[in-house]
């Protein structure tokens, strides 16, 4: 049927209909079309309060911020929404133009709830985006694709309450709270000595207690854990967790108290991933157990697991190791929570999936981000091998400075050289290790010096761009979907 009025309403006005986009409310009947290179809200009837030409009996209209505005109170469904405590997964997508394969994904993996607008503050400053436009681009994909379950957006790895603040005004539903920059890493192994000092720098009152009442709330007892674990603090572990996690934890207070004084229902998650050392399962208790002393209420968590969780590439380190440390981390999460314990930098760890749905179920939060420009580069390495070799070569120039506040270990001498590649073999450069690296923190400067070339080729590709989306997020959702509730 919707192809049928799909058919009809394309006659109306000579442009592709999305069929699934094709939507009924307050007297009018909306929908996306495609112009060329370029995509239309479309609309049928009642049409007030959008901005528009007409053609015919169908008004036109721009996917600018106000018609996205207008149009999210006509469909409610197109409104970010809190998931809870359900498995998902936030689809970074750096381009604003990947929400529809993403949904594909989602739609054909089942049993996993989507984050379809998901960019951190530092990777807007990048792409040169704002909150708002992250938001407005992944709603439109939701509603091209026809996406009515609920979905959210993920204002990723706060640090200040200015952005916070910006990110509360654009509609988020679900907050990252990033205290990376307060966590003290030298505590993890500073001399007995200088803890003494470390706790006495302890912002107090900030955290509503003293050394004294913290001492008797771990010191001398074993914590039992879901699954038959325990943990048992001793004066040294107590000091150095409080040393490397007190002020962070400060930190989350401020932000989530500024937070919940804006917003009433909203998914939060603390994550202190990108951070030098491990959080151990008795940091993560002590981190969990101050959260919840300061009525702070959290979905997820993401700690700093061990090992290398390096960007765009498989995890990096012993699985075994992994598996029985995950093990502790989830019982942490159970008797604590239950809450979610996110996976940061999680893309491409397709190594780890099976572990997490073995120890933690349902109890995962997956966050993607540049793995879903990279299947935007393999598209064009397709379609326009011209365009995909001066991206390549760009990120040969550039690898060195733009891998700066990235944990990546590419080497640009192991990369295949640019001269040996047919355009055959170029979507493949994007598994090779050393290459994807590169490609993948070097987006910046590529979308700086490509971005309109590389959005338009994109556009004209889009169902390569998609197919190609679907095919890797489904290597990424099948086995955490498949993990028992």
């Amino acid at each position: 049927m919707s192809v049928m009025l799909a058919d009809q309403l394309g006659k109306m006005t000579g442009l592709h209909v999305y069929p699934r986009s094709i939507s009924q409310g307050e007297g009018a009947t909306y929908y996306l079309a495609r112009d060329g290179s370029h995509r239309l809200l479309g609309i049928l009837g009642e049409a007030t309060g959008f901005e528009g030409t007409p053609r015919g009996d169908v008004r036109l209209c721009p996917l600018t911020a106000a018609n996205a505005a207008v149009l999210r109170e006509r469909l409610p469904w197109l409104r970010p929404q809190p998931l809870g405590l359900v498995r998902s997964v936030g689809c970074g997508d750096r381009l604003g133009l990947a929400t529809p394969g993403h949904v594909r994904a989602v739609r054909q993996a089942g049993g996993i709830a989507p984050i379809f607008a998901q960019q951190s503050i530092r990777e807007n400053a990048r792409t040169g985006r704002a909150s708002r436009e992250v938001v407005d681009d992944a709603m439109w994909g939701v509603f091209q694709e026809g996406w009515r379950a609920p979905w959210g957006a993920d204002a990723d790895h706060l640090k200040t309450l200015d952005a916070l603040d910006d990110c509360v005004a654009a509609g988020y539903s679900f907050f990252t709270l990033d205290p990376g920059d307060y966590v003290d890493a030298s505590a993890h192994a500073a001399p007995l000595s200088a803890l003494s000092s470390k706790r006495d720098a302890l912002p107090w009152k900030d955290l509503e207690t003293n050394p004294a009442d913290l001492q008797a709330a771990y010191l001398g007892q074993s914590f039992h854990l879901d699954g038959g674990h325990s943990l048992t603090f001793t004066e040294e572990t107590l000091w150095r967790a409080a040393g490397k996690y007190g002020h962070a934890i400060a930190h989350v207070l401020r932000l989530y108290r500024r937070l919940a004084s804006q917003v009433r229902d909203f998914d939060l998650e603390v994550s202190v991933d990108e951070t030098e050392t491990p959080t151990s399962p008795l940091e993560h208790y002590f981190i969990a157990n101050e959260l919840r002393r300061l009525q702070i209420q959290w979905i997820s968590l993401a700690p700093r697991y061990v090992g290398r969780f390096e960007k765009g590439v498989d995890y990096i380190g012993n699985l075994v190791e992994f598996e029985a440390d995950l093990a502790m981390q989830v019982a942490v999460a159970r008797t604590l929570g239950p809450y979610k314990l996110g996976i940061h930098s999680g893309s491409d760890k397709f190594s780890l999936y099976p572990i997490f749905a073995r120890h933690a179920s349902g109890l995962v939060h997956l966050k993607t981000a540049g793995t879903s420009y990279l299947e935007a580069l393999r598209a064009i390495g397709g379609s326009e091998p011209g365009l995909f070799r001066d991206i390549y070569q760009l990120a040969f120039e550039r690898y060195a400075q733009d891998r700066a506040s990235y944990h990546v270990s590419a080497d640009t001498s192991l990369a295949p050289p640019l001269r040996s590649l047919r355009d055959a073999d170029l979507p493949g450069v994007l598994d090779q290790f050393d290459a994807r690296e590169m490609l993948h923190v070097t987006f910046g400067s590529a979308l700086a010096k490509y971005g309109t070339q590389l959005k338009e080729s994109l556009e004209v590709h889009e169902e390569a761009y998609y197919a190609a989306l679907v095919s890797h997020f489904g290597r990424h959702l099948r086995p955490l979907a498949g993990g028992a509730n």
